[in-house]
């Protein structure tokens, strides 16, 4: 089913989407491999953040319906408004290197100061449509903070800047609504995120499902385990969890309802696995990039620090699934749907050499901003020169009309989340806010993370994962590291308690897309949900306690960590399916029950680090977890808790 902002991009609008989307590529790719498209000058970045704006903006307007029930054509004041945000913008533009040696964001003309005014509430609006109203009102309210610090209790006092001068420096300065977000998307996100399209438009979603009906169709709960991998593979490459649950739940969720999966369990596991992709390398969505921004380490490091917990992720969906379908007694996939493994590496052999390139000139040149642009060329030139592949000129015009929505959402984000990084920024309330939240803590690193969980999740709500994550990265971040963390573990930390709304209810925004899919009731969707994926409530709190988790320490205790925390996992998502392998499904008595939280505990007491953190050495966690994992078992075993369950 079409959305309203598909249905809005038909005709001229579309036509100007594709031009727009054409051009902002161009302008992308000219400043990446220093091309000097433009009569042969270096572009400035300022200027060439400003023509970013000026032709994603626009998109924004048109293919962004300004209330919900909007009509089909485009309002008149959709159109002044993309006019106006494209004006603005390349005057802008035009005047960056004014901006650059004038010093604007402090001493900038009276004209200046008025557009930037108007780019202010531009961005607002704009932010309003592609976010929706919550981030739009945040973005709104602390842009004017600095306006109004003077009036503000103790606390977040601060000196105030007049309304003008807050505006030239939100729109003119590189520390607001052009700064590290729009920085990170302009020099890395925007690659990734043409390389994601042209992957979709090619047939790669094809191929992942094809590729796993391959791989664990004939498994126990096979169907089940399709989704894990087609929603992990599509998921790292999309960055949308909304867009990755649509995408392959269609196929998926009836397949698993075929083989005798529950409708609000089906389409809990794709919601799950759909909200895990965007966890999971090499892609991970936009937040990534802004993170090595943050951090000022290559976004390689974030990709390879966050593969064990992504893993963890998806091997605790995993272990679940296969004790729901061995208890349910569920059926495999039928053999006539699952294609062979060769016939379908045979036919994505594409895709696995753009892979290939992806992840070498990633990995082997550390050429993070210019892979996925190598990667989108090569794929489109084999596409292109195999027959039975090719884009026609309809196929290619909705590859760019689909490039410039999906970069005018994030533009449209990321240039208001800037204006809360600038807002900070005029006031120094960053510093503050965090020692602040140190104080309220009473220095204690648990409170402070448990504080920062629920804040996550709180914000998560109303603001898209970027989003959330950038506010956080500013306000919470500082104070987690003063704590003595890891920082790269604290600013994951983040990422993930920021995911966490997708699958809880009463948001559950991924849970609802999922149950629309599916037919089943979307709050039974959202818990189910939340037990499948109950992975990604402990393992932030895990590698953050232990940076282990995310490779950083010596081998032996790397492997120690990782070799406990699957044992960990094993046994946690066993009981909470009621399924052990060996032992069979665990009786709802007494014996039965005990049995099932013993090993819970267990399983954390497992898969829970070690140190000063946590006040426990890593031998007797294991100690600690070997003793109540055994009585459990012993109770399984010999005390009447289980009982045997035929495979299927």
């Amino acid at each position: 089913m079409e959305t309203a902002e598909l249905q809005r991009l038909t005709g001229i609008a579309r036509g100007i989407a594709t031009v727009l989307g054409v051009a902002g590529i161009l302008f992308a790719v000219n400043q990446h491999f220093n091309l000097q498209f433009l009569v042969g000058r270096v572009v400035l970045d300022n200027r060439y953040l400003f023509l970013i704006g000026a032709v994603f903006l626009p998109v924004v307007f048109l293919g962004y319906p300004g209330w919900r029930r909007a009509r089909a054509s485009i309002p008149a004041i959709d159109w002044l408004l993309a006019a106006a945000a494209a004006g603005v913008f390349i005057w802008l533009a035009t005047a960056a290197d004014r901006v650059l040696l004038e010093g604007w964001e402090y001493a900038a003309p009276e004209t200046a100061r008025w557009i930037a005014v108007a780019a202010w509430m531009l961005v607002i609006e704009a932010a309003r449509r592609a976010g929706g109203i919550a981030i739009a009102v945040i973005v709104f309210l602390i842009s004017l903070y600095p306006t109004v610090a003077d009036a503000m209790p103790g606390p977040i006092s601060g000196i105030a800047t007049p309304f003008l001068d807050a505006m030239a420096f939100h729109v003119f300065s590189t520390e607001s609504a052009f700064g590290i977000p729009m920085r990170a998307f302009g020099e890395l996100v925007v690659g990734f995120i043409v390389f994601g399209v042209a992957m979709n438009h090619t047939g790669a979603g094809r191929f992942f499902t094809d590729l796993a009906f391959g791989l664990v169709g004939r498994w126990r709960g096979g169907a089940a385990q399709v989704a894990v991998i087609s929603s992990g593979l599509q998921g790292s490459i999309s960055g949308s969890v909304i867009s990755n649950v649509i995408a392959s739940g269609v196929v998926t969720i009836p397949a698993m309802k075929r083989t005798g999966f529950a409708s609000h369990t089906a389409s809990g596991v794709e919601c799950v696995a759909s909200t895990g992709g965007v966890l999971m390398p090499p892609v991970m969505g936009s937040t990534a990039f802004v993170m090595a921004s943050f951090l000022g380490i290559p976004y390689v490091e974030v990709a390879v620090a966050a593969a064990i917990p992504a893993l963890l992720f998806y091997f605790g969906l995993v272990v679940q699934i296969d004790g729901y379908a061995a208890r349910q007694r569920l059926g495999r996939v039928a053999e006539s749907e699952i294609p062979p493994v060769r016939t379908t590496l045979a036919r994505g052999w594409p895709f696995i050499a753009v892979f290939a390139l992806l992840v070498w000139a990633m990995l082997r040149h550390n050429q993070e901003s210019l892979a996925p642009w190598y990667a989108t060329a090569l794929m489109l030139v084999i596409n292109q020169v195999l027959p039975d592949r090719r884009l026609g000129l309809a196929q290619l015009t909705g590859f760019f009309a689909d490039c410039a929505r999906a970069l005018a959402e994030l533009v449209a984000i990321l240039l208001g989340v800037g204006l809360i990084v600038g807002a900070f920024a005029m006031t120094g309330m960053a510093g503050t806010l965090a020692n602040d939240l140190v104080f309220l803590a009473g220095d204690s690193t648990l409170v402070l993370l448990l504080m920062g969980a629920v804040t996550a999740f709180i914000f998560g709500m109303g603001m898209t994962v970027t989003a959330c994550y950038i506010f956080l990265a500013i306000t919470l971040a500082p104070a987690l590291v003063r704590g003595g963390l890891d920082p790269l573990a604290v600013h994951l930390f983040i990422m993930y308690w920021g995911m966490v709304s997708f699958i809880t209810p009463p948001v559950a925004l991924a849970a609802f897309a999922a149950a629309s899919v599916g037919k089943a009731n979307p709050m039974h969707t959202g818990f189910e949900a939340m037990r499948l994926g109950s992975a990604i409530y402990l393992v932030p709190f895990f590698f953050v306690l232990n940076p282990a988790l995310i490779l950083k320490g010596d081998t032996w205790e790397v492997g120690l960590v990782i070799a406990t925390a699957v044992i960990g996992i094993v046994l946690f998502g066993s009981a909470l399916q009621g399924y052990l392998v060996g032992f069979g499904a665990m009786r709802g008595n007494p014996v039965g029950l005990l049995a099932r939280v013993l090993l819970a505990a267990g399983g954390i007491a497992f898969a829970l680090p070690g140190g000063e953190l946590t006040g426990f050495t890593h031998a007797a966690l294991v100690i600690a977890a070997v003793a109540l994992a055994g009585l459990a078992l012993l109770l399984l075993r010999f005390g009447g808790g289980a009982s045997r369950v035929a495979a299927a």
